[in-house]
């Protein structure tokens, strides 16, 4: 199985458990994932949506912290042969709206993404963001993995963690997520009558010709 299908398994239950909060958390218009908030979806009140339009005007991360995430995003789900990566599917505005949306979150994804940036300065003179592709990977192949995670990195692998759920949310919530994983929705069937074997097998054959 290789990274992309390992974090599809992952997104998968991440984007199960994040539609059911979601659900609980209010804003509807934050179960279409990855997508900016726009006119007023079926189902959505009055008061849901005038929230909805609020937080969109508010701005929380800065332009260096939206750039860190996008980055983030594109190595826990980069763009393939099937689909589009996480910045193509808009996770980091995902992102933005749900940390507005849910204030617990602000702490410590501002504070996830500082260590982070903490850390690069410190072993490559860099900010995470201005980094080679090569250290940037090390970096996070540091804090991705918690039972191989050394101690110290604790702050970095609990942020991690919740950057990976927050980015398999937006995107297998999103457009290209969906299509990612497959999933047509219902399709009208057709029926053709009952099988012949079964007819003949509860004696109507002859009813049947």
């Amino acid at each position: 199985m290789n990274r992309r299908d390992t974090l599809k398994a992952l997104g998968l239950a991440a984007a199960a458990g994040g539609a059911l909060m979601l659900d609980s958390c209010g804003p509807k218009t934050a179960k279409k994932g990855a997508t900016k908030v726009g006119e007023q979806l079926p189902g959505v009140t009055d008061v849901e949506h005038e929230r909805n339009m609020k937080l969109a005007e508010e701005q929380f991360f800065s332009a260096h912290e939206l750039a860190t995430l996008g980055v983030l995003a594109d190595i826990i789900i980069p763009a393939d042969d099937v689909s589009g990566s996480a910045t193509d599917a808009g996770v980091p505005d995902f992102i933005e709206f749900m940390v507005k949306d849910i204030p617990s979150y602000k702490v410590p994804m501002r504070g996830g993404l500082k260590w982070l940036d903490m850390q690069c300065q410190r072993r490559y003179g860099n900010a995470f963001v201005n980094c080679d592709p090569e250290r940037q990977l090390q970096m996070v192949d540091e804090i991705a993995y918690p039972a191989k995670a050394k101690p110290e990195m604790a702050p970095g692998v609990s942020f991690f963690s919740l950057m990976r759920n927050l980015t398999a949310s937006g995107f297998f919530t999103s457009e290209i997520g969906v299509k990612d994983i497959g999933y047509v929705g219902n399709k009208p069937g057709v029926w053709d009558g009952v099988p012949k074997d079964v007819l003949e097998a509860h004696g109507f054959k002859s009813a049947w010709g």
